[in-house]
């Protein structure tokens, strides 16, 4: 920039020569505030990497390994972190040459989007000052736990108030019944004279668990947890979910594994999921003509799922509401391009790769991106889709059914594809492969006669697949 200035000043001058107008005074003027501010820009020493959004889903990561260590110098374009996301594990490089001053968020935690991970020093001079910035960054870290004190301290407040009004007449009028609303609806249930309990509750109050003992029933494991959310009957619900968890008895010798960020992704849409109206539709296939294809075409490095991805595309081309999606619940939309997401088992999760454009890619084509996805899905190293293919046929399963993915119209499971006995309209009998195909699909947008034309459609494509080579 500075070169460029001084190339300029010259023409400048030289035209200020010839020319009496005050045009160009302007345009010196303008340069010198601009050269002004960039200054301190460039000459910044001290930076903060932060925790890139991986993701369009992403709102925080998870820290996997280091691959630099503090006091290691660092090029422009060099990885220095993997950080695990909702999708994958990916390597984060930075922007700056520097040296890695610190480490503000250390291996196995996380930190939300945006958030300092690491302080960049330009030289060793600044590398004092830059851990004394990462010193700031780990004493505002405690900073979040104020909300969970907050949080414990509610339950104190809800019973301070109501101390004083109940226990301020228990020690001047002993034979006060002091009770909460439920104690009192269970001792008229079981007739128990609650002016002759004893109160285990706050300030003698008489709880549910002391009617009960009185009525002589075994009291609930946990109920007194619910004890002093009963004044308030909003809050009643509110406790059964924390409450759930503890009715499960612990097993000796078991161990509790927290969720990776890819099993909580999964679990999120899952639970998503649930709120789409679906429904599922069977259909059996005859494979003996795919599987004559596929071992003519294996040789070639073609796989059974690149044959079945490509046969469900051609149909979704032919059947465009099956290709649709349904994301507010109001209108749906027609996907112009047919992207088929293959769901791959890998280590600690699932994960979907998409074959872009799979009705217009020609199989081997298609077989060649398909072990390309693979092999990145499987190293975690990873994008929309609009139809989903599961195959756990590979693993000898006859039938079974796949969740919708949010945002998604339909999903396939395909099974196993085992000799099966056949009987013709002539009763001879014969013995063919047969698979047998479920899909699940978005009821709001696809009705059963339009996955049952679907089917068939893919049914034939199966039965005669020599179309899938052309």
């Amino acid at each position: 920039m500075a070169s460029l200035l001084q190339s300029r000043t010259p023409s400048l001058s030289f035209s200020s020569s010839l020319c009496s107008t005050p045009v160009i005074r302007p345009s010196v003027s303008f340069l010198k505030p601009r050269s002004g501010p960039r200054i301190p820009v460039v000459r910044a020493k001290i930076r903060e990497i932060f925790m890139p959004a991986l993701s369009s889903t992403m709102t925080e990561g998870k820290i996997v390994s280091w691959i630099k260590s503090e006091g290691d110098v660092l090029s422009k374009g060099e990885s220095v972190v993997v950080v695990e996301s909702d999708k994958a594990d990916m390597d984060v490089e930075t922007f700056y040459d520097g040296i890695l001053a610190a480490i503000v968020i250390n291996e196995g935690e996380t930190a939300p989007v945006g958030a300092a991970i690491g302080i960049l020093a330009e030289t060793e001079g600044e590398i004092a000052e830059a851990k004394a910035k990462a010193t700031s960054q780990f004493s505002s870290a405690p900073a979040p736990s104020a909300p969970k004190v907050e949080e414990s301290s509610p339950a104190p407040k809800v019973d301070a108030p109501s101390p004083p009004v109940d226990a301020a007449p228990a020690p001047s009028t002993p034979g006060k019944v002091v009770a909460t609303p439920y104690a009192k609806k269970l001792a008229k249930q079981y007739k128990v004279d609650i002016g002759k309990l004893v109160g285990t509750g706050p300030f003698g109050r008489i709880t549910p668990e002391d009617v009960e003992k009185a009525a002589g029933i075994t009291p609930a494991p946990k109920s007194n947890v619910a004890a002093p959310a009963a004044p308030v009957a909003s809050s009643a619900p509110a406790s059964v979910p924390s409450k759930a968890p503890s009715n499960f008895p612990e097993i000796p010798g078991s161990t509790v594994v927290p969720f990776t960020t890819m099993q909580a992704a999964v679990t999120k849409n899952m639970l998503e999921s649930l709120s789409v109206p679906t429904f599922r539709v069977g259909y059996p296939i005859a494979t003996d003509a795919l599987d004559a294809l596929y071992e003519k075409v294996k040789p070639k490095g073609v796989t059974m799922t690149a044959l079945l991805a490509k046969a469900a595309a051609v149909a979704l081309a032919q059947h465009p509401v099956v290709n649709a999606t349904c994301k507010d619940g109001k209108s749906f939309t027609y996907n112009s391009n047919i992207n088929i997401a293959v769901a791959v088992a890998i280590n600690g999760g699932l994960i979907t790769p998409v074959l872009q454009d799979a009705d217009k890619l020609d199989l081997y084509l298609l077989s060649q991106k398909w072990k390309e996805l693979v092999e990145k899905a499987r190293a975690k190293q990873l994008q929309p889709r609009t139809f989903t293919l599961s195959n756990l046929g590979m693993f000898g399963v006859d039938r079974f059914d796949a969740i919708l993915p949010p945002g998604q119209g339909a999903i396939m499971a395909v099974g196993a594809s085992k000799p099966t006995v056949l009987a013709d309209k002539d009763g001879f009998f014969s013995i063919k492969n047969k698979m047998l195909v479920n899909v699940t699909a978005d009821h709001r947008i696809i009705y059963g006669a339009d996955l049952a034309a679907f089917l068939q459609t893919f049914s034939k494509i199966i039965e005669n697949p020599e179309s899938l080579t052309m």
